[in-house]
């Protein structure tokens, strides 16, 4: 009976690792089906204990795929999403995933995750002492609705950030991060003024024309201080794209850290053996690509990080 159940959990977890739908990984569908879950309009017709129930059911499926770590980064990246933008339909349901997943797989895989959740509690700590702090100086107040998210770096994606010359309202004390701000504008138009909600770059160039009526691209390009590629702007790159290199990066990273542990511990050590047990170290969260590993020993002797082998 044992082999049948071992024959049987082998074969789910061949099935449930297989490609699907093009590119598309079951750890990114995982991860997109939770955003679906979490997000505000994504599960209003669900009461919250069938929303935990398929939380758990998550949690549960994810212990067959081998690429934990890239459901770890497409779950953050739209987790981020989420947080930032006002899109969580439930705070307990946030936090309640995240104890989940940490119980099966450990604080460091939830760490970053928990951090950005107890950042958006402090920032709306920050936010009401700020808009208190503004009420009682008034020679301090922008003039302008402004709403602030402090982050804690470490915790949150990597976003682009640029020296966009802001407008004066918006340059005052603080350090932007603008490529992921929004804001709301009224356009005095002829018939009615009509309120936009525009990003902050959409935002810098159209309040430009409240001081002149013409501009030129260079004129625009010279005095917002942005590069042409935000200026025009091209189409982002692929979401995609850009987790899969971040999870590929930070595999090199945990692949080198394993060879040195286990070359620490063990000195001298065959070549394959050496493999092998890089592999075990690894397979808990991914699967490791051998030629990967091979390529970071390679790196690390010519590094002479690591310095004895036996081939």
């Amino acid at each position: 009976m044992g082999m049948v159940s071992k024959a049987l959990q082998e074969a789910f977890e061949i099935f449930c690792n297989k490609k699907v739908a093009g590119s598309s990984s079951n750890a990114e569908l995982l991860a997109t089906f939770c955003d679906n879950l979490l997000k505000k309009g994504g599960s209003e017709n669900l009461s919250d204990e069938a929303i935990d129930a398929w939380l758990e059911n998550v949690v549960e499926f994810l212990v067959y795929i081998s690429d934990k770590d890239l459901f770890a980064e497409f779950y953050r990246k739209k987790q981020a999403h989420r947080l930032l933008f006002d899109r969580c339909s439930n705070e307990g349901h946030e936090r309640s995933i995240l104890t989940k997943l940490k119980e099966l797989f450990g604080r460091e895989f939830t760490f970053q995750m928990e951090g950005m959740v107890t950042d958006m509690t402090l920032a709306r700590e920050c936010q009401n002492s700020f808009e208190e702090y503004l009420a009682t100086n008034m020679t301090a107040n922008p003039g302008i609705d402004l709403t602030v998210t402090v982050l804690t770096t470490r915790f949150w994606p990597r976003y682009k950030t640029c020296d966009l010359n802001l407008p004066s309202e918006m340059a005052k004390r603080l350090q932007w991060i603008s490529s992921l701000g929004t804001c709301h504008i009224i356009g005095k138009f002829d018939q009615k003024p009509i309120e936009l909600i525009v990003s902050t770059y959409q935002a810098a160039v159209l309040l430009l024309f409240n001081n002149t009526e013409r501009l030129s691209y260079n004129e625009m390009l010279e005095q917002l201080n942005l590069s042409h590629e935000d200026l025009i702007p091209l189409p982002p790159m692929e979401e995609r794209k850009k987790v899969v290199e971040d999870v590929d990066r930070d595999r090199r990273y945990a692949i080198d850290a394993s060879l040195v542990r286990i070359m620490k511990s063990r000195k001298v050590l065959g070549h394959q053996q050496l493999v092998s047990e890089c592999v075990e170290h690894n397979s808990r969260m991914f699967k490791p690509d051998i030629n990967m590993i091979k390529k970071r020993i390679e790196d690390l002797i010519s590094r002479e990080v690591v310095r004895i082998l036996t081939f």
